[in-house]
């Protein structure tokens, strides 16, 4: 066994005892002062072993791409590879989703009391709505909005109303957008890491991104869908500085516009930004004018809400203040700023742990003889910046509990990580293992 995989597997081993830690602790808080509200701390989820209907074709996938995708990754042409990746990642999303079967595991999720599409009747009219929107953030206010609309800007929302607008109505419509969706992330990101590291480091991560344990959570939660729009603003704006393209700088603009009225934690997204900019600098030096289509596209979103009625800031206000009304301001600060952690173990696997351990260590040992373009510190840059935005978003207090879902959109850019591993069958084994476990011994929820 060579060092650096010991020190893998003792990184490893510390993020087991972590997520040990996390289960053991919150089941005696939870037990004695009740004051975590979730049933199976870390995760909201409950104790149910079952089968479904999905089971086969997760098992059967799983085989498949570990066993042959590394090889095909390797293999297949660039232009086959990221579509390839698209279906396969829909595949593995949709199946495991279908182990709590159509109507609970998909049909269901966007429907619930908390979720968006309990105010589609509430949006007849969308201007006087969003002119009204602020009025019905905190819990004492009439109409109250649920968790979910409170808790998001009106762009969420509004995503399903929309859907409903053009007839894909329902649960099942909105499950399979947030699906189909939120899996396109897994091409963003593999298209950010060729043209920031190299087509090397991309095709490495491919399996990973496929079979990542998140993809749990991601059949069926609109931060699927959240995380996929903020992948491609980053994987655009790594095309634009790149390529010098004005047209990938303003469609940038516009998806990181997007985002931000889409959740406010996103806004955290700026700090991959930072580092694409940082690693395309060289572009921007010779292409200054870059910035002033990204700038007009990020101000188009903003501007359109804010001149419909809408107002960010008094919003994300009376949001901190809803927050503390509710469970955020009764679960315990001092258990979830490190719980939150073991989730995100849970949600990117052991094989990310041993990842992000090589990414620290591709950072650390950069010498001054070492080329500013090699490949693997640039990912290892790119893979800090997020988990940079994660950490910050977890000392912030306005994540507690629920993060394996809210923290989807900077999870993903964890995994890349996965691609300065050895043997990467072994380690995509531990990945799928622990998706089927979770998904078969818990029952998911929010």
């Amino acid at each position: 066994m060579t060092r650096s995989l010991r020190r893998d597997l003792y990184a490893v081993g510390a993020a087991a005892l972590l997520v040990t830690a996390a289960v053991l602790v919150g089941r005696h808080i939870q037990d004695t002062s009740r004051t975590l509200f979730v049933d199976w701390p870390p995760l909201l989820a409950s104790w149910g072993p079952h089968l479904g209907p999905g089971t086969p074709a997760a098992v059967l996938l799983a085989l498949t791409t570990v066993a042959y995708g590394p090889t095909l990754a390797a293999r297949l042409p660039w232009r086959t590879l990221l579509p390839l990746t698209w279906g396969a990642a829909t595949a593995w999303i949709f199946s495991l989703a279908l182990i709590d079967g159509w109507d609970r595991g998909i049909a269901r999720r966007l429907t619930t009391r908390y979720e968006y599409l309990q105010v589609i009747d509430r949006f007849d009219d969308i201007p006087a709505a969003l002119r009204d929107f602020t009025h019905h953030i905190l819990l004492d206010s009439p109409d109250n909005w649920p968790a979910h609309i409170a808790g998001h800007p009106p762009a969420a929302t509004l995503t399903f109303v929309l859907l409903d607008r053009i007839g894909l109505r329902g649960g099942g419509w909105a499950g399979m957008w947030c699906i189909i969706v939120g899996a396109t992330a897994c091409v963003a990101v593999l298209v950010t890491i060729r043209a920031l590291a190299d087509e090397t480091l991309a095709r490495r991560a491919a399996p990973f991104l496929v079979l990542a344990p998140a993809a749990v959570w991601m059949g069926t939660s609109a931060d699927a869908y959240f995380a996929a729009v903020a992948a491609w603003a980053v994987a655009l704006l790594a095309l634009s500085v790149t390529r010098r393209s004005l047209w990938w700088s303003g469609a940038s603009g516009l998806l990181f516009g997007l985002t931000c009225y889409l959740s406010y934690g996103l806004t955290l997204v700026a700090l991959i930004a930072a580092a694409v900019l940082l690693l395309g600098r060289h572009g921007i030096r010779e292409h200054p004018a870059l910035l002033v289509p990204l700038l007009a596209g990020f101000v188009v979103v903003p501007a359109t809400f804010t001149l419909a009625g809408f107002d960010w800031w008094e919003a994300y206000r009376l949001l901190v203040t809803r927050y503390h009304q509710g469970a955020g301001g009764i679960r315990p600060y001092d258990y979830w700023v490190w719980a939150n952690l073991a989730c995100t173990v849970l949600i990117t696997g052991l094989a990310t742990v041993a990842g992000l351990r090589r990414t620290s260590a591709a950072l650390l040992s950069r010498r001054a003889d070492t080329p500013d373009r090699t490949a693997e510190p640039r990912l290892a840059l790119l893979v800090s910046a997020a988990l940079l935005a994660l950490l910050v978003a977890d000392l912030s207090g306005m994540s507690k509990a629920e993060t394996e879902r809210i923290w989807l959109p900077f999870a993903l850019w964890l995994l890349p990580s996965c691609a300065l591993l050895p043997h990467p069958r072994a380690w995509l084994i531990g990945q799928v293992v622990l998706a089927l476990l979770l998904n078969h011994l818990l029952l998911t929820g929010w």
